[in-house]
């Protein structure tokens, strides 16, 4: 079974992408942007603008390389910047409300949410790792693949050597517990955190 925890070269390569290190970078790119990419589009729903929040993501990546922890997975870190600048541009789309009503609409909930408060960003990414890292081996590995790394319940399942629908019963106990944990230690991010897995589980 692939190790959830991080890829055994992850750790390395984020220390060399620390410092400026463009092959490391473009290492975590390859591995990273299809995921993001597809995250990124179920919130704004149009590739033009998809692409340019991926591309944006990484501009990120490279400008916060010596703020990135190398003893976490750097997928959850992109998972919240993605969701963080995704939400950013739909807040700025309601000038445009013919385009993107649609999407206004499902995530006006969320709109409200500073997404440039750094401290903000930095305790919603501990609360998906604390809670990530709460779950038992099997939980954590469907977890971070389908919710953190954009795979298919099919993918993941062939990727554990599990059935499809044991991945969707570990996904679905696993988003409970998540849910759980960061309600009990981070109740002021629950809503947001919980209202995003759903949605992009759609």
């Amino acid at each position: 079974m692939r190790n959830m925890h991080k890829l055994p070269s992850e750790s390395a390569e984020l220390i060399a992408l620390a410092s400026g290190d463009a092959a490391a970078f473009n290492a975590v790119y390859r591995r990273h942007y299809k995921a993001v990419y597809a995250n990124i589009f179920k919130l704004v729903k149009k590739t033009e603008h998809a692409e340019d929040i991926l591309q944006d993501v990484f501009v990120s990546l490279w400008q916060n390389r010596f703020k990135i922890r190398s003893d976490r997975p750097v997928a959850g870190w992109l998972f919240v910047v993605s969701y963080h600048k995704a939400l950013t541009f739909l807040k700025q789309a309601v000038r445009r409300p013919e385009e993107y009503v649609d999407s206004y609409v499902r995530f006006e909930p969320l709109l409200d949410d500073e997404t440039h408060d750094e401290a903000v960003f930095e305790q919603r990414l501990n609360a998906i790792e604390e809670a990530v890292e709460s779950l038992s081996a099997r939980r954590k590995a469907v977890f971070r693949l389908c919710r953190l790394e954009g795979k298919t319940n099919e993918e993941a399942a062939d990727m554990l050597d599990l059935s499809t629908e044991t991945v969707k019963d570990y996904l679905k106990h696993a988003t409970k517990a998540i849910k759980v944990y960061i309600g009990a230690k981070y109740p002021q991010h629950l809503a947001e955190i919980a209202v995003l897995f759903m949605l992009l589980s759609n």
